[in-house]
């Protein structure tokens, strides 16, 4: 214990982040999942999918009310304007709350048919647009805390949300009869009451919500992103729009709660990408392309060992999460698994494309995934059920990574000099790897124990081999 105290205490800055941000994202997504068999009980099907249907319509409506400005453009603002942080927030804050505010005075007068469109009611659109005015306060807060390594302010607000949030939540639905709309409403109140707290604190910092330099520069880098940002959105919600129309609302309910559990791993995509994006602009600047080689090369791995463990579980976690009528949804999890170890890929070359402002490139390679899945689910799930868009979307993030990898690679030649940043052998072989365990994952699904016993053999393995653990936090340096 004493050794790993002082491993610990002589870790970056950068790195103590990492691990803080994972053990959040964990512990968020943990107590996420805790309530949802009460919740899986409380409503119906059809109410749990009314829920989910509504999340995905924010997911959407949100990139065009928001523009994404906590994302992409964030953190280059960040490195272009370090002595005018505080104001370049409180601005970025004021485009955003700007854009909102259009975009809902373009909704009021075609209220009728926008909600015909989406099957919200007015109340529930306004709401949206309520989450989207204060949301991206939290947002930009909180991506200047993960940019400057400022892990303790930020861990100690995600978890006191992540603790508030369930419980508000059951109170509400407990009491209410239309039980559907109580948990979408009293998920969005907290959302709008903590957005409007940092909203005050981001304005009071800054105290300057309009900063021409700093909006052009905004807009020049995200407008061309909207594509990108809509396209990621269609890839991990159209799949519950479109089940909706075509399945039904029950059908919605048990894709997602299968679909949750499988995106565990995405909160620690998040927690690792959102420390890694400073470190590797920095190692870029100064030309260190071997050092982000080797350290990428083991964070993939790793991310593909940990990423296999849901699939393992699925069968038992169904059971545990959700009355008998979700049972079906196990089927969802591999494939929804998978897709996420592919969308870390995606991540990993997308920071290079971001860092040297390829945001074409990286709109077309989005547009055109999109598509594809949108096309892929009008033919598969009428045929096939809402399994079917499960498939879709892993072979939709098969191509999106492969796609970037192109680009990134195409990058590398022109400004690095390199043909890739990253092993690209070894990326190959870990993908086909990847996909031969999770399809032997789900063929051992009526082998309880054979499962666990691979739990178990993994579980050593990572024990034995835990200085490569170490030696990946220990390559991340502090990011000025």
């Amino acid at each position: 214990m004493k050794k790993l105290i002082q491993k610990y205490k002589s870790m970056p800055v950068a790195a103590k982040c990492s691990i803080w941000f994972a053990f959040s994202g964990f512990f968020q997504k943990g107590i996420s999942l805790v309530p949802t068999p009460l919740f899986t009980r409380l409503l119906t099907t059809e109410q749990y999918g009314q829920f989910s249907v509504f999340q995905s319509w924010y997911q959407i409506i949100s990139i065009f009310a928001t523009l994404n400005l906590a994302y992409g453009v964030f953190n280059n603002g960040m490195t272009k304007y370090p002595e005018d942080r505080n104001r370049y927030v409180s601005s970025m804050q004021g485009l955003s709350s700007v854009v909102t505010l259009l975009l809902l005075c373009l909704y009021l007068p075609f209220r009728e048919y926008i909600n015909e469109l989406t099957g919200l009611s007015t109340l529930l659109m306004l709401t949206i647009f309520a989450e989207c005015l204060a949301a991206p306060a939290l947002a930009f807060w909180s991506a200047r805390q993960r940019y400057q390594f400022r892990y303790i302010a930020l861990v100690s607000v995600t978890i006191g949300i992540t603790v508030i949030s369930p419980v508000i939540g059951l109170f509400a639905v407990s009491l209410a009869e239309e039980k559907g709309i109580a948990r979408i409403l009293s998920a969005a109140v907290i959302n709008v009451c903590v957005g409007f707290f940092f909203y005050v604190l981001n304005v009071a910092r800054g105290k300057k919500l309009f900063n021409k330099e700093y909006w052009m520069f905004a807009l020049k880098f995200n407008i061309p992103l909207i594509p990108h940002y809509l396209s990621t959105i269609v890839l991990a919600q159209s799949d519950r729009v479109m089940i909706e129309r075509i399945v039904g609302e029950s059908a919605v309910a048990i894709y997602s709660v299968a679909y949750t559990f499988s995106l565990v791993m995405n909160i620690v995509l998040s927690s690792i990408n959102s420390s890694y994006v400073p470190w590797t602009y920095q190692n870029l600047k100064q030309g260190n392309v071997k050092v982000i080689n080797k350290t990428t090369s083991l964070l993939i791995l790793g991310f593909a060992i940990f990423s296999v463990l849901p699939i393992l579980i699925a069968p038992e976690f169904m059971k545990i999460i959700a009355p008998p009528e979700y049972s079906a949804g196990v089927w969802v999890i591999p494939p929804v698994s998978a897709s996420v170890f592919f969308m870390f890929l995606y991540h990993m070359f997308a920071n290079i494309e971001f860092y040297f402002e390829k945001n074409k490139l990286i709109m077309v390679a989005s547009v055109v995934t999109a598509l594809i899945n949108i096309i892929l689910n009008a033919l598969f799930i009428p045929v096939f059920g809402y399994v079917a868009a499960a498939y879709t979307t892993l072979v939709c993030y098969v191509f999106f990574a492969f796609a970037h990898y192109v680009l990134m690679c195409k990058i590398s030649k022109t400004y690095l000099n390199t043909k890739c940043v990253y092993n690209e052998k070894l990326i190959f072989v870990i993908s086909f790897a990847y996909i031969g365990c999770t399809a032997l994952a789900m063929s051992l699904y009526n082998l309880v124990i054979v499962r666990y016993a691979i739990l178990l053999v993994v579980f050593v393995a990572i024990v034995i081999k835990r200085e490569k653990v170490f030696e990946i936090v220990k390559n991340i340096k502090k990011s000025d």
